[in-house]
């Protein structure tokens, strides 16, 4: 994997084929604190990843939320194949987006894709065992589905085998006996809106009320698309595939647009066998 922007003097260098510089292998590069020898080609390890990816250090004030996405997305928009997106994935996409987990306090996921994707729970890697411990946070992040209907699958082993309890979104008008049969299957409900429906900028306060300002969404699109329109979404890691798939598969977000089109910039940008994997901030 290389890294296509930003772009260094030790990175153009090794582009051009050119001298490396003074820094040389093993050293570390100013721009984001990963080594610089590695940045060009071979496969990067697993430390090298969450430097690239790693949340924003806490400010004055302490931890606040931020939510990132990690989404995959062909060349023609399509952000599944055949209703999932594995189809249009990669070994070092899936690699980003463990990464991406360990990084994460919890994962934000709709309904409709824990369903379509057979979620599972999020595992304790070794990995990062130590890093996690170091910020505090527990072996591996908790799974927090959206749902307003509540209508899951509690056999599934997301509810039945979590590292840590798995959390329900929903709305303070959900069905009492829906709510009491989550919680009989182990759930945490989280109360995040005054009605059917889960308020994204409530659940976000939510859950960074229960200590997760690491915010990590998977998906999938009607989601997305939800967290857009409400304004929470500071960061989206996207993933573009090099395939075509044509059909009337969904894009990465959904719903009703925006009124005014939501302006990111790019702060990262790496390539590996025509897959570009790239980090956006909201401006």
């Amino acid at each position: 994997m290389r890294r296509l922007f930003p772009v260094t003097d030790e990175t153009a260098a090794r582009a051009s084929g050119g001298p490396a510089g003074e820094e040389g292998v093993g050293a570390v590069d100013a721009g984001d604190g990963l080594p610089a020898g590695d940045l060009t080609e071979g496969e990067w390890s697993l430390a090298e990843i969450a430097a690239a990816y790693a949340y924003p250090e806490p400010g004055p004030g302490g931890a606040q939320p931020w939510l990132r996405a990690n989404m995959v997305s062909t060349l023609d928009g399509a952000a599944q194949h055949d209703g999932r997106s594995q189809p249009i994935s990669t070994a070092t996409d899936m690699r980003i987006f463990g990464t991406l987990r360990g990084l994460a306090d919890v994962v934000i996921v709709g309904a409709e894709t824990v369903r379509l994707e057979g979620y599972r729970p999020a595992r304790a890697r070794a990995e990062f065992a130590d890093a996690r411990e170091a910020a505090g946070q527990g072996p591996a992040p908790a799974i927090a589905v959206v749902s307003a209907s509540l209508d899951l699958d509690y056999s599934l082993p997301l509810f039945t085998s979590p590292s840590v309890p798995t959390l329900v979104l929903t709305g303070a008008a959900a069905a009492p006996d829906r709510i009491a049969a989550a919680e009989k299957a182990g759930a945490r409900v989280v109360i995040a809106g005054d009605g059917v429906g889960v308020d994204p900028v409530r659940a976000v306060q939510a859950l960074a009320e229960l200590g997760h300002t690491r915010l990590l969404t998977e998906g999938g699109p009607r989601l997305l698309g939800q967290l857009v329109a409400a304004g929470v979404l500071d960061e989206l890691c996207l993933t573009i595939s090099p395939m075509l798939t044509a059909g009337d598969a969904q894009r990465i977000a959904g719903g009703p647009s925006v009124a005014v089109p939501k302006r990111f910039e790019l702060v990262s940008l790496l390539e590996e066998e025509g897959f570009l994997f790239g980090r956006y901030r909201r401006t």
